[in-house]
């Protein structure tokens, strides 16, 4: 499934410069992480078929019904879509649930994906199960604001004329208004700690007195509230590429927008160091004068009619989350500067920056959770000068983040606030972080690690992905095979790191015979999606 969403933009016009968004029809806050509710009972409706694939063949699916809202046990329901791929050894251990992140991503395929990763005799003593999150994909309902909202060409993301301003906040803003509009019931509803208490259903519906619980990107922070719920309902806890708890979420996304500078950056200079290939200058500088001056032609002139610069940002940022793109985008960045051959870049765009139906449903689900788990500054003129700022440091994605997150500016229910994570008697928690990482930068995994008593933190030292575990790297994969076998976390001498791997080398040119990266990756970060 695709995840990626491109830069919000529209026609309408907001006078620049004076916006305070109010929300029209704001719903009061409800408290944000109540009292548990009674769990439901043991394998409560849940009645497994098969929906095998080719690549995963013994998957199983089935639907489970949560309320609402969790403090009205008895009131409307809605329908979890979840999979299983079953344990077939004597020793179980019990479900392992499994999270791709997002919010918005669903994590149907990706209990194939892990059952068929780990080590055979690992997997098998665990029924690993997926699930669709409320308003995802199978889930019903499903949420799908504004079909189409992101159709190209839109205007520029960088705002340097009121008009272009105006048109991005207008279009933020109907694309808030149309979610209100359309799901005014539901939204209120959708947040992490909804679905933490929806996890804990999924426990208690599978019949397991405790879970083991693998979550990426933003499944790491919607385990750790899971954990902070329930933490005596913790077995395992495994998370990888970990959000910030104390940044949860408007300053999490400052924070990437100079984590992504520099690992564009990274990929112009590989572009650099690979000169023969690509023909675009072995100095980084020249490389990257060479891509912003694509970015400026693009805005006059699109691509096939379909690549304009936002387009552009929005094709480029995935290569920010995994490095096993980045043949492919330098190749595209080539053809259009040495050969003035559009053709490339227009099927970058088509297989890394344009959205699909599941791409909608996605977006719409990130925008609900985000701007629904914290407050956002409904003053524009907040994001405006923090925007401004970065851009400063770090032109490459500042505003295009900042246009994805605007309809939070705008939002139509009232905000919670982010989850303490902090605490807890827990077991041994195990954490992944790359030091390069720009969607989940690496200061995230150390709060984590401070803020989860008990916890371990493997490091890879030197790597830039999003998403590093099962992902070709055996040195990670054996720490996490270690510790689900039965429970082993490395543990450090009082550092930040309890345990180092080193990264994975970088991809060779599709032109080498060298070149190849990671099937396993490949897979993976296409589960994972972008923006999550």
């Amino acid at each position: 499934m695709r995840q990626r969403a491109a830069v919000l933009c529209g026609a309408a016009v907001i006078a620049a410069g004076t916006v305070t968004a109010v929300p029209a029809d704001a719903s009061a806050p409800r408290p944000t992480h109540p009292a548990p509710a009674s769990p439901a009972s043991p394998a409560a409706g849940l009645h497994w078929e098969k929906c095998a694939t080719e690549d995963y063949p013994t998957l199983q699916c089935a639907s489970l019904k949560v309320p609402l809202d969790h403090a009205r046990p008895r009131g409307r329901q809605i329908t979890l879509a979840l999979s299983r791929v079953p344990h077939t050894a004597r020793t179980y251990q019990g479900p392992l649930l499994v999270n791709p992140g997002g919010p918005g991503g669903s994590g149907l395929t990706l209990a194939g994906f892990v059952a068929s990763s780990l080590p055979a005799k690992v997997a098998a003593q665990y029924d690993v199960i997926g699930f669709d999150p409320r308003g995802v994909g199978k889930s019903t309902p499903a949420l799908d604001c504004l079909p189409g909202h992101f159709d190209p060409v839109r205007p520029d993301s960088l705002p340097d004329t009121p008009d272009v301003e105006q048109a991005n906040l207008a279009r933020a803003k109907s694309f808030a208004d149309a979610c209100g509009e359309k799901y005014a019931d539901v939204l209120p509803y959708i947040d992490t700690v909804d679905a933490a208490r929806d996890v804990d259903a999924i426990r208690a519906a599978l019949g397991s007195k405790k879970l083991n619980y693998f979550g990426y990107s933003y499944g790491t922070y919607l385990g750790a509230v899971y954990a902070k719920l329930y933490p005596d309902r913790v077995r395992r806890l495994v998370l990888d590429s970990v959000v910030g708890p104390d940044d949860v979420w408007y300053d999490a996304n400052l924070n990437q927008d100079l984590a992504f500078n520099d690992r564009h950056r990274a990929f112009l200079a590989w572009i650099a160091e690979h000169d023969a290939a690509y023909g675009l200058g072995s100095d980084p500088e020249r490389v990257e004068a060479a891509w912003y001056a694509m970015r400026t032609a693009l805005a006059e002139r699109p691509a096939g009619g379909k690549v304009g610069a936002s387009e552009l940002e929005d094709t480029y940022m995935p290569g920010g989350y995994y490095n096993g793109y980045w043949p492919y985008l330098a190749k595209a960045f080539a053809a259009y500067v040495n050969d003035e051959d559009t053709g490339p870049l227009v099927e970058a765009y088509e297989n890394f920056g344009a959205l699909d139906a599941s791409g909608d449903n996605g977006y719409s689900v990130y925008t609900a959770v985000q701007c629904r788990d914290a407050a956002w500054p409904r003053d524009w003129d907040e994001w405006r000068d923090d925007s401004w700022d970065l851009y400063e440091k770090a032109p490459f994605l500042v505003w295009n983040n900042a246009w994805y997150n605007a309809p939070c500016a705008f939002w139509p229910t009232g905000s919670g606030q982010p989850v303490d994570v902090a605490g807890g008697d827990l077991p041994p928690v195990l954490l992944f972080q790359a030091t390069g990482d720009a969607a989940t930068p690496y200061e995230g995994g150390v709060a984590a690690h401070r803020l989860l008593r008990d916890s371990a933190l493997v490091v890879e030292e030197g790597g830039g992905n999003h998403g590093i575990t099962l992902s070709g790297n055996d040195c990670l994969d054996e720490h996490l095979a270690a510790y689900l076998t039965d429970g082993t976390v490395p543990r450090g001498d009082g550092g930040e790191a309890d345990a180092v791997c080193p990264a994975l080398p970088d991809p060779k040119p599709l032109e080498s015979k060298a070149a190849s990266t990671s099937s396993r990756g490949s897979t993976l970060h296409a589960l994972l999606g972008f923006r999550g």
